[in-house]
């Protein structure tokens, strides 16, 4: 993607079934958790690379034993740091107990981070936060075993201010308004009434404190304290928690909006935001890996036992198109063929655009994640030059020479590695406030393979901003000195801001919403703007149930195309001497694409839950008022 944008979040969780002396006899270390732990982080790393955390639990340990760890960084590499301070921990407890090496007991009651649940996160900070307090995991503490909780999570919640507003009426204090803050509390007060009530039935039936904790153990049901910790909860999540005394959940929202997979067998219960990550880690099938299904969570308890419940009814599915097109890794089988697909479908525009001249025409990408759309489009390419080959070759079959049929037989596809992205500059100027010129040399490119009569097509996962199109990409692009150059986006035009996940909260920010006010002032209908604003400040008060997306209104005047030439327009640079024609995908070739993935509302604004509606409505307002502030 050429526009830099913050999102999701990555979470990783693992549960020991076996004892540690398990794993040290058939994987030949008793860190065995630690190491799988540090690869699910690892191999998420796309997911989050502001801040990353860790956190175990040792089950059944003594009074007096310290049993949960945590370890939060916001370096610069952040998993590095935080397993680096692993290491130093139980480097410098085996040192100091060389006996811990064959005492597994003592090992796991001596050594730091050593356990048999463990949960890790990496995160984007989309509120632009990136202080230590904002690093997930969250701790809420208690010297009730049961009563300790610890969250992490892949979510944004549309309604925080509803959300605190309700814990206020509960009687507690929260410490800050934010939705991780809120979401823990919110659990951690139906946790303590869960085991008030349980702690009464056993006190009743005449068991001491100590014997009635072990049957609070038993008996907390994590399923019902969600259920009764989710009403009002509106957003997209797929949260994980630990209970202190080793029962643990993942969560998932009920229009599957955030993904969640999960893997067991005898050994293991693994639960991450990406299924080839679990694959990868743990060497097993794509079928063996489970998604979590809508409004559904994974309960592992205590004792061992596994079973998917549903928390949430769930609604119509709608879960991110952007995993598939951007964020998640592309190993995923299911994912690589997508974004194939979505290369494919965009071609046939592409010949539009070119004037069916591919004999002219270089096929290239944006690295790197636009790679696998540029297969699927060049394979596409393929297909249709082998169709003209073959039409030539019936049309002249009958004056056709041998040396005629090799001229045809050896046009091939023209594909070509043009921009070459410089990472280490990347770095230095996203901490430069003043960059105009750095930003133009973002990217590299090859000379020398480009010729007067060429039409340069180059794919990229979606425009967002356009920024870097238009100070670095086209302008590094003209001076290959192309005919024409097209810019292709496997994604259509982002419309509307997100509210789930993604950092993409403020309109004005989007190309294609400053594309369609300049439509709209040029054809004299900027009226248009006023009235959305009326509407949506006469919804302001309204329950979110009630609410309407009136920003639709804003592009209704225009078709598809009208809006991506406006682009074209504006994200062409005076200076340059190329044609510029900018392409996107359609969201019906999108959803032929990502079928299983139908979330689209930063296209449509067809946002999956009501909080949305009043998300994009305020966002508007917000443009409209000069506000820069966040619309959630």
């Amino acid at each position: 993607m050429s526009d830099s944008i913050k999102h999701e979040c990555g979470i990783a969780l693992l549960r020991l079934k076996k004892p540690l002396s398990f794993y040290r006899e058939k994987y030949g270390s008793a860190f065995y958790g630690i190491n799988k732990m540090y690869l699910l982080m690892e191999k998420q790393h796309n997911r989050g690379q502001d801040g990353a955390g860790f956190a175990s639990i040792k089950l059944d340990v003594a009074p007096g034993q310290r049993y949960i760890s945590r370890v939060r960084s916001n370096d610069s590499q952040p998993i590095r740091d935080i397993f680096d301070q692993i290491n130093d921990r139980i480097n410098e407890a085996m040192a100091e107990h060389p006996d811990y090496q064959d005492d597994m007991a003592a090992l796991k009651a001596g050594v730091p981070y050593i356990g048999e649940l463990f949960l890790g996160h990496v995160r984007y900070g989309t509120f632009g936060k990136n202080s230590i307090e904002s690093v997930h995991p969250f701790l809420r503490q208690n010297n009730w075993m049961h009563r300790n909780l610890i969250v992490a999570g892949n979510f944004n919640m549309t309604n925080v201010t509803e959300l605190f507003n309700s814990l206020v009426e509960l009687g507690m204090h929260p410490k800050e308004m934010a939705d991780t803050v809120t979401v823990m509390e919110k659990i951690g007060h139906f946790l303590d009434d869960a085991v008030a009530d349980l702690y009464q039935e056993c006190k009743n039936n005449g068991l001491s404190k100590r014997e009635a904790s072990e049957v609070i153990a038993q008996k907390l049901d994590i399923t019902r304290i969600l259920k009764r910790a989710s009403r009002g909860w509106d957003g997209g999540y797929a949260m994980a928690g630990l209970f202190g005394h080793g029962d643990a959940f993942v969560f998932r929202d009920p229009a599957g909006i955030r993904p969640a997979y999960y893997y067991e067998d005898d050994e293991i219960v693994v639960v991450a935001s990406e299924r080839p990550v679990i694959q990868t880690v743990f060497n097993v099938p794509f079928e063996a890996v489970k998604e979590l299904g809508p409004g559904n969570a994974v309960i592992i308890k205590k004792s061992g036992t596994v079973s998917e419940e549903n928390i949430i009814t769930p609604t119509v599915k709608k879960a991110c198109s952007f995993e598939r097109i951007y964020f998640s890794r592309g190993s995923d089988a299911e994912i690589y063929e997508e974004r194939k697909q979505l290369g494919r479908l965009v071609f046939p525009a592409v010949m539009d655009a070119v004037e069916q001249d591919i004999a002219n025409t270089v096929f290239s990408y944006i690295p790197n994640t636009a790679e696998t759309s540029f297969f699927g489009m060049t394979e596409a390419a393929q297909g249709f030059l082998n169709k003209k080959k073959n039409k030539l070759i019936l049309e002249q079959h009958r004056t056709l020479t041998e040396a005629g049929l090799m001229e045809i037989l050896a046009e091939k596809v023209r594909t070509e590695k043009i921009a070459i992205k410089d990472a280490k500059l990347r770095t230095f100027i996203t901490e430069d406030s003043s960059r105009d010129d750095l930003v133009a040399h973002v990217y590299d490119v090859t000379y020398g393979v480009i010729k007067p009569t060429d039409n340069l097509v180059i794919i990229d996962d979606s425009i967002v901003r356009g920024t870097t199109l238009k100070m670095s990409i086209i302008k590094m692009m003209d001076r290959l000195r192309p005919k024409s150059i097209v810019v292709v986006s496997s994604a259509p035009q982002i419309r509307y801001p997100d509210c789930y996940g993604i950092d993409m909260a403020k309109l004005e920010g989007l190309v294609a919403f400053r594309a369609a006010l300049v439509l709209l002032k040029e054809r004299n209908l900027y009226h248009i703007v006023d009235e959305v604003y009326h509407k949506c400040k006469q919804q302001e008060n309204l329950a979110d149930a009630e609410v309407t997306n009136h920003v639709t209104a804003i592009y209704a005047p225009f078709t598809d195309t009208e809006i991506s030439d406006k682009i074209a327009e504006m994200l062409r640079p005076d200076d340059i001497q190329a044609d510029v024609k900018i392409i996107f995908q359609t969201v019906e070739d999108l959803h032929r694409a990502c079928p299983k993935n139908l979330g689209d509302w930063y296209f449509t604004g067809d946002y999956p839950t009501p909080g949305g509606n009043r998300v994009v409505n305020r966002a508007f307002m917000n443009f409209y008022e000069g506000k820069d502030a966040r619309a959630y």
